[in-house]
């Protein structure tokens, strides 16, 4: 008998690399879509379409890493990288003989506003402004436009992944270089890097600035936590449409770099101000945005449908993490 055959784009990435292992355990055929050394490429739509025709699953995590400056030209390709991928896998899964049973196509919880005063679910969260959120509405869009009536179809609402990926590597060496404090919104010179963008754009045009006094929250989710809520998505053909993964117990940013702090053995954390947070990102080549803006999501739609997190508590999860990272470095030395 043959196995059934799981489509991955974009399987190159942290999390994608999670979830070509997994299927391949779960005992399936994994056939990817990329760039370079995949079963088929992005310039090749019928490749892709014979590709996913019989699939039993499609999982896109394709897109620009935004673990960079916004750039006019990243902005561009943040976007267009979500948007074109997306709309290349609808119209193959439109013109297949067999369309795949499910689509999973990433998405994020950044789409939400800013918010301290109560958690974003899939049902109540109210969408933000400005860049990031303008990406996401755009990528959600396309992914939900037309019409699939053979595929489920789930967005992945990714809160911040804890594991060998951008956003920990930065948050890690932030606290072993000292700057493990909370990390202060305020006064920085204007710019104009999270203007909206996209068919829509939001906002005003100014980069956003809150006086949240360290108490940003902040959402996240383990990458085993990705990976077990993408199996249990797959085996739950009532859950559809948007899925926040995040943890149900999210954190806020005091508490957060604080943790980190005992974690790596760091004696001081001192606080930053947007005014010192950015020359150190633009060092770092990434945005302060990862650390000042209130990411505020929690996992209605899984919960609800009954999933169990394996890393449902902030400190235990950031010590597996660090830990397995440490000896990734050591291994590599």
């Amino acid at each position: 008998m043959s196995r059934p055959v799981a489509a991955v784009a974009g399987a190159s990435g942290f999390v994608g690399r999670a979830l070509v292992r997994a299927f391949t355990e779960d005992g399936y055929d994994v056939r990817t879509i990329g760039r370079v050394s995949a079963d088929a490429s992005w310039t090749d739509a019928d490749g892709i379409r014979a590709l996913i025709d019989g699939a039993a699953i499609v999982v896109n995590l394709a897109g620009k890493s935004v673990d960079c400056r916004y750039t006019d030209a990243n902005r561009d390709e943040i976007l267009r990288s979500r948007v074109q991928t997306t709309r290349t896998l609808r119209l193959a899964i439109q013109g297949a003989d067999a369309p795949p049973p499910l689509w999973l196509n990433a998405s994020t919880a950044t789409i939400y506003r800013y918010a301290l005063d109560r958690p974003q679910t899939e049902q109540q969260g109210e969408l933000g402004t400005g860049f990031s959120v303008d990406v996401a509405r755009a990528w959600e869009d396309e992914f939900f436009a037309g019409s699939l009536p053979s595929t489920r179809r789930v967005a992945l609402r990714m809160a911040i992944v804890l594991g060998d990926g951008p956003a920990t590597r930065t948050l890690v060496r932030l606290a072993r270089v000292g700057l493990g404090g909370p990390q202060y919104d305020g006064w920085w010179f204007p710019h104009a890097r999270y203007r909206g963008i996209g068919p829509h754009p939001t906002g005003d045009g100014r980069a956003p600035r809150h006086r949240s006094r360290g108490r940003q929250r902040f959402s996240w989710i383990h990458l085993d936590d990705v990976v077990g809520a993408v199996r249990f998505v797959r085996d739950d053909p009532r859950i559809v449409g948007p899925v926040n993964l995040a943890a149900p117990e999210a954190s806020d940013n005091r508490r957060l770099m604080a943790t980190l702090r005992r974690i790596v053995g760091a004696p001081i954390g001192l606080p930053a101000w947007r005014f010192m947070l950015e020359p150190a990102m633009w060092v770092l080549r990434t945005e302060p945005e990862l650390v000042l803006k209130s990411r505020w999501a929690a996992p209605e739609a899984l919960t609800a449908a009954g999933y169990e997190f394996r890393h449902p508590e902030l400190e235990p999860a950031l010590r597996e993490v660090v830990a397995s990272l440490g000896s990734r470095r050591r291994s590599s030395s």
